[in-house]
């Protein structure tokens, strides 16, 4: 090798070592890492799909159908509905118009029921009932005309049917003297009795209420009734001359829509011998209304009467409802003593109105 180069190359050599002695500097070095390392992440993960959720709904769904009314046939037809129907074979007689029933018409009296009507006609109540299309035999309008089939109009009358009213006994002697009854008729002044407001009595009198069971009729229990003692200014002028039988003056007893079972009473002192005890009253035993007419319940139970002296008198009987009724009782007193005298009412149903008017009772000697 020649001298020149091998200076040259030392030269190389020597200028590498003093590089390699100088300070270091800062050297980037990226790292490619080809192991796996476990790192925990927390994603948030978009989802843009709609999704559908079933559910069951409960809907109802109102329509409006117009129907028209037609006959129903006894079998489906086989025809065409635009195929005119043959006549059909008639297998029983259709009803008899009215015009075509021999008989006369009936006009309906207050207090009358239909077995009065026909013991009146002489004519069963079921064929009443079946020629005027009735379904119940208790409610009947007062001026209301019945058509009564084979009636010839003639009346027959009686002193006493064999309706469901109160029965009279014999008659002995009659009555002499003046009433003995204290304020009879009701015409002196009034009070509460026990400081009910719904109790208003006449001066003397007093009252009793049964609240107890009512166990016929409408059943539960019999409500109080409501009293008033009324003048002639107190009553439309068409119903004073109904309600009030002597005097002035009424007593007026009403519940509506409950029945009501009560007694009006006083005690008095009277001497040995025979006497008889009269009471009228006035049934306004109202089941409803046809515009402004009452209609009057027939049934014997919808207004009940019986007279009280001392601890007996006469038992429950039926009366004629609309109508102004009088019923006796005679009894015999052998020592002098306090009796009591007086009336109870009842009503079993649930109406319009369970109402009395009550007036004129009497207390006579018989000779």
């Amino acid at each position: 090798m020649k001298k020149t180069h091998l200076i040259v190359l030392l030269f190389i050599v020597i200028t590498a070592v003093l590089a390699a002695c100088a300070a270091p500097e800062p050297v980037e070095v990226t790292r490619v890492i080809t192991q796996d390392i476990p790192v925990t992440v927390e994603v948030t993960r978009l989802v843009p799909e709609l999704v559908n959720v079933e559910k069951e709904v409960e809907v109802t769904r109102i329509v409006e159908i117009t129907m028209i009314a037609t006959p129903t046939p006894e079998a489906e037809p086989t025809t065409a509905a635009t195929e005119a129907a043959p006549e059909p074979t008639a297998t029983t007689a259709p009803p008899t118009p009215a015009a075509a029933i021999a008989g006369n018409y009936y006009t309906i009296q207050p207090g009358d029921t239909l077995y009065i009507i026909s013991q009146k006609t002489e004519v069963s109540e079921e064929d009443i009932m079946a020629v005027n299309n009735m379904s119940n035999a208790n409610i009947l309008i007062a001026g209301q005309e019945l058509l009564i089939p084979g009636w010839t109009g003639s009346i027959v009358t009686s002193e006493q049917p064999d309706a469901p009213a109160p029965t009279q006994p014999d008659q002995p002697a009659a009555p002499v003297g003046a009433n003995l009854l204290p304020n009879g008729s009701f015409e002196e002044d009034w009070y509460f009795f026990q400081g009910v407001s719904e109790w208003q009595l006449p001066n003397g009198w007093s009252m009793s209420v049964n609240e107890g069971a009512n166990n016929s009729g409408s059943g539960g229990l019999f409500f109080r009734p409501e009293i008033r003692l009324l003048s002639r200014p107190d009553l439309p002028s068409s119903e004073a001359n109904k309600f009030i039988f002597q005097g002035d003056k009424t007593i007026k007893a009403f519940k509506g829509d409950a029945p009501t079972n009560f007694a009006i009473f006083r005690d008095i002192a009277l001497q040995p011998g025979s006497y008889r005890f009269s009471m009228s009253f006035f049934p306004d035993s109202v089941w409803g209304y046809s515009g402004s007419n009452k209609v009057y319940n027939g049934d014997p139970l919808s207004a009940e009467a019986r007279i009280i002296v001392g601890d007996g008198g006469t038992d429950w009987a039926g009366t004629n409802i609309g109508s102004q009724n009088t019923v006796t009782y005679d009894f015999t007193l052998d020592t002098a003593q306090t009796v009591r005298l007086g009336g109870a009412f009842r009503n079993r149903f649930e109406q319009s109105n369970n109402g009395w008017f009550i007036d004129n009772w009497t207390l006579q000697k018989l000779e």
